[in-house]
């Protein structure tokens, strides 16, 4: 079994309601060989809902406590992203995946890069705050652009 990032199976769960969606990762969904799964909403976010990025720091600084994930609006959303981390982590140890496979970019799921935490759409080298935390605790996660053939 996979965890996998929601729209990446065709969900409208991205902060602007749309899917992303990779065509073998819906077929595996169809097969149930997949969990869907959103950190942001877990989490109690709306969808849609501004974009947000981490500020201040890193999504391991987020963890401890020395960063904060913000949206562009200039609301916190810390208290959310770190609810919605720790279900999908829940998750994780209750299911054991073989794999994970999360959204690049994104300030929850991504692998090897996130935004800069200016909004201007620059991104760097990092992850997002459920792909840290559940790295933390052993977990495997891949980005979307890197499944194996």
């Amino acid at each position: 079994m996979k965890l996998v990032s929601a729209c990446l199976v065709g969900l409208c769960a991205n902060y602007r309601g749309e899917a992303c969606a990779v065509e073998s990762l819906q077929q595996a969904f169809a097969r149930g060989e997949v969990i869907p799964v959103c950190p942001e909403q877990l989490g109690g976010l709306p969808t849609p809902r501004p974009p947000a990025e981490v500020f201040g720091g890193t999504a391991e600084d987020v963890l401890s406590g020395k960063a904060r994930v913000i949206q562009c609006d200039g609301t916190d959303v810390t208290d959310a992203f770190l609810r919605g981390a720790r279900e999908v982590l829940k998750l994780a140890r209750l299911v054991q995946p073989e794999l994970i496979i999360f959204k690049e970019n994104s300030p929850s799921c991504g692998v090897n890069s996130v935004y800069d935490g200016t909004h201007s759409r620059r991104l760097i080298a990092g992850c997002g705050v459920t792909t840290a935390l559940l790295r933390q605790h052993g977990f495997k996660v891949i980005s979307e652009k890197d499944i194996p053939s």
